[in-house]
Parts: C-alpha cells; structure tokens; sequence
C-alpha cells in the first residue's frame, strides 16, 4: 500500500513536511532521456513520476538542469534562471513541477551559489573590464605574487587538483590577474561580499520559488564566505588523499569561514516568504558544534550530515556514526538527515565490499537508514542495488580525471544511467545505445521491471521498508540502544515499538525479542546471520 501523499495542513501556518521526509536524488542527465540523444532529461524524469510514487519517496531532490556549458555537469552555471537545453526549457520544468505534485511529491532542485560558469555573462564582462572594475569585483581576482606576478597569490589547491588559482591573459595578450576558482578553472568562485552577487541569488531564489519549487539543495553550502586577505593555508598531504571535498579539516580556509553564515540567513530570509519550502545544505563539516551552526533557526532548514557515508561496516563505526550525526543537531533542534551515497560519493555496494557481500551489507544498511528519525535522501539507483561501473579511461567526463593527471578517476562510475527494462543496455533508459556513460550488460539482471517481480529484490525491500517507515516510524526522535554481542548493534525511537537490529560480524547472532516485520536477509532459527539488519515489533 503506498503512503498517502504529504498533506497540508488547514490554517496559516504550513506544516515541516521536511522533517520526516524521504528524498529521492535524481541525477538528471542518468534518469531517464526522452529525445534519445543518451542523456537523461526534464521530460524523462516526468515520464517516471509513477515509479517514484510507487516506491514511496516524499520529495524529489533534482540535481543541476540550469543553463551550463557542462564543464562539470551542470554545477558550473551560465544561466540560474533557465533550463539547459540538453535537459529541456522552461516550460519542461513547469510540467515537471505541477505533474510532480499531482504525484504527491515534493521538488526541490540544485542551487550553486558558490561559483558560475566561466562563461556566465558577468565573467565574460570581467574578462574584458580592467583590474580594480566593479566587473571584476563580483569576483575574486587578485594580482600575483613574485617577479612580473608570476606566482598565484596563495598556495590554496583546487578540489579537482591542481592549482586553485588561474591567470588570465589581456586583450593585449600579455599576462593578467589570476581569478580563484576552489573547483575547476570553469567555476570562478564569487566574492559574495559584493551587494549584486547577493541581489542576484535572492532574485534567483524568488524565480525558482514562484514559479513552485518546493526548495533546494544548496552545492557546496560551508563555502561562498572566504577569509580575509586570502591567506596561504598549511600545504594539505600529497598524493590528493586529503584534497577532497569529503575530507577537508578545520584548517582548511577554503570552507566553514564564519561569513556564510550571514548568507544563509539571507536565503533563509527569501524562503520564509514562502511556507512549507525548505533548504538542504551541503555541508563537509564533521565538528559536531560547527555543523549546528548552519542549522540554527534562521539558517538552513536541514543540513546534510555525511558521516553515516563514511563509516565502514562495522557496528562501532556505524554506532559512532549516527551518535555523531544525532549530537550534531540535538543543541538546535533540527532533524538530522541520513544517506548511504550520493553523485560525489561511491555506490555502497562497492564500497562494502562489492559483490555479493556488498549486496548484502547495502541491503543492511538500507533498512539501518531507513529506521532513523529525520530526513532520509535516496541517490537514484541504489534502491536497485547498483555498484559503481568500472568504466574505461576513453569515455571518463568527471574533471577530476584530467586535473589529477589521470591519477584520481573521478565519480563518473557512480553516475552511469539507470537501468529500466530488457535483456541489454540502454534497458529503456533511452532509445540509443550510445548513452553519455556507458550501461554494462549485467545489469540486466537488476532493471527495475525484472526487480518488481521479485519479491526479494533490493527494489522490493526498500519499497516494502518506505512503507513500514511511513506507517510505524512517526513517533520519537530520539533513540534508545539495546545491548547488542559484538559486531552488532541495536536500537529503537523513544516513544516508538520498532527494533532495528543489524549483525556486522561473521557469525549468526540469537534476534531480540520481538516479530520480525523486514529482514535484509532471510532468518532461521531466530538468528540474524552476519551483513544483515531486521525490524522487529
């Protein structure tokens, strides 16, 4: 039975559908193409509101479909109030919009303040304006350092590799200003102490808004504010294993300057004008105490806590993981939020082993997720049980490949499109085999038809686990552990009757007491055997 849809509620003041919510990420360019060019589109995603509604997801969290010359798919932006014609046009987007609530689902959509396009009108302008103009000033340009400023003017890296800085040439060909760009050359950070950088969001936000977007996901939301001065920072460990988005620390002056928070009330400011809108931060921040900055209540409404991403399986580390993430937003009273992966992160089949000891271990971790108060974000595909692709070097598109040298291979292996239906790639996503990443052929045993005839696929526990979920999670928001043998762990919500257990040892454990609802694997003899999680009433 599939919940009923979020409702509103009567009076003036609009319900915090947020707080519970299940969002589903759609990676736009890997969902589903309806023009058979091989990449996903607005008018595929809207052909498959169905199967969103029969899966049993609240919101659909959209990622980067505004105008962008696709230098890093989408999160470098020419355009924030149009639709890329490779995805559709305005018009695309408003269907999408009103289809989407017919289905009871909620839409919110990817917001990039931190940077455009190098190919936005305004960088196109301070190309050609003289160092010093307001041109330039919307930016981040700066003179270099040494003889003839031959040197950037610090030593900060860029997320994708390399320098963080480029330098530009004059009209007159000679050597210029270097601009910061903390992503790829393509992505000029803006000085968001400039008033017209500021007017422009709040006249984007106000577009989106009135025009239904249900709210955003906002990329990269511990950066925009950058210290004063610029100041070099500790060189970050070679090798690149620190210089990810996923690791920076403390130190690093790149992100969580104490300035964005001043935006973010700014946004929260713009979102208040409409009830029962929210945003969702990305926030790599892993101090417990900093992270809740971003959540207070004229801030960001939730803020994504990746710490679950990164844990192992293992019954500390997952323990660690959601005590952590609860710490961090118990001192603000917002609702965590939980996800297993996303576009910028592994699948976590292969991350928990890959094969079959993947499998099993995602299918426990998914209901782990799914037991946990507050909101949950699903990244497309993974409710299908799908492994990152070992995709060929000739056909990798992720700018990290070509900055790193070909040392780091990027994410593209965990944005490869979705399989739908039939014995051989595309599988329905799109009447061309040449599709932007290629599909493997094993999927075939995964599509989404094949799995919703199988009662024990991944596709079936989850929508079965959704259902639960809307049915007896409501209550607490608080948990309560259980003594658990080594190697697993157990809880429930204060106020609630659900046990959510899960054995991350090699040996099959005897099950608390109680009825078992769900099981990631079948159970025997009241055991729960090992990489597996079960409900019990």
């Amino acid at each position: 039975m599939r919940r009923a849809p979020i409702a509103e509620p009567e009076g003036t003041v609009a319900r915090q559908w947020w707080r519970n919510a299940v969002f589903y990420q759609v990676y736009p360019r890997s969902f589903a193409d309806s023009n058979g060019d091989g990449v996903g589109d607005l008018e595929g995603i809207r052909s498959r509101l169905g199967y969103l509604e029969l899966l049993g997801v609240d919101a659909l969290w959209l990622g980067p479909v505004t105008r962008s010359p696709m230098a890093d798919h989408g999160y470098d932006v020419a355009d924030p109030r149009d639709i890329d014609p490779v995805f559709g046009d305005l018009a695309a987007m408003d269907a999408l919009i009103a289809d989407a609530h017919k289905h009871g689902l909620k839409i919110t959509m990817d917001l990039v303040p931190n940077h455009t396009s190098d190919e936005h009108e305004w960088f196109t302008a301070a190309l050609a304006a003289r160092p010093g103009s307001p041109e330039r000033a919307r930016y981040l340009f700066r003179d270099g350092k040494g003889p003839d400023g031959k040197q950037p003017p610090n030593n900060w890296p860029s997320i994708f590799g390399g320098p963080a800085w480029t330098r530009i040439t004059g009209p007159d060909g000679t050597p210029g200003q270097w601009y910061l760009h903390t992503f790829a050359a393509e992505q000029p950070d803006l000085d968001w102490t400039n008033l017209q950088v500021r007017e422009d969001l709040v006249r984007t936000l106000r577009f989106w808004l009135d025009r239904g977007v249900d709210g955003f996901r906002i990329d990269v939301a511990h950066g925009m504010a950058k210290p004063a001065g610029l100041p070099d920072m500790d060189i970050l460990e070679s090798g690149g294993t620190e210089n990810q988005l996923l690791r920076n620390t403390r130190d690093d002056l790149r992100f969580d300057n104490d300035g964005v928070h001043e935006i973010h009330r700014m946004i929260r400011a713009v979102l208040d004008e409409h009830p029962a809108t929210v945003t969702v931060g990305e926030i790599w921040v892993t101090d417990d105490e900093r992270f809740a900055r971003y959540l207070r209540s004229d801030e960001l409404h939730l803020g994504f806590n990746f710490r679950l991403v990164g844990a192992a399986f293992d019954a500390g580390a997952v323990r660690e993981a959601i005590e952590h993430s609860l710490a961090a937003v118990a001192s603000v009273g917002a609702p965590p939020t939980w996800t297993l992966s996303n576009h910028d992160v592994g699948r976590q089949v292969t991350r928990y082993g890959g094969g079959e000891t993947g499998h099993q271990r995602a299918r426990a971790m998914a209901l782990v997720e799914l037991a946990l108060p507050g909101a949950i974000f699903i990244y497309n595909g993974e409710e299908l049980g799908l492994a990152d692709v070992a995709l060929p070097d000739a056909v990798l598109q992720d700018p990290t490949w070509e900055r790193s040298g070909g040392t780091q291979r990027g994410r593209d292996g965990c944005r490869v499109p979705l399989p739908w239906e039939g014995t051989e790639p595309p599988f329905a996503f799109s009447s061309t085999p040449d599709t932007w990443l290629p599909m493997p052929s094993e999927w075939a045993e995964l599509t989404v038809d094949v799995q919703l005839e199988d009662s024990g696929s991944m596709l079936s526990l989850y929508r079965q686990a959704l259902e639960l979920r809307a049915e007896l999670l409501e209550a607490g928001t608080e948990l309560e552990w259980y003594g658990a043998p080594e190697g697993c762990v157990a809880f429930r919500r204060k106020g609630g009757h659900l046990v959510c257990a899960l054995n991350t040892s090699e040996v099959a454990v005897s099950l608390p007491p109680g009825t078992a609802l769900i099981s990631s694997a079948p159970l025997a003899d009241g055991q729960l055997p090992p990489n597996a999680a079960v409900w019990l009433a």
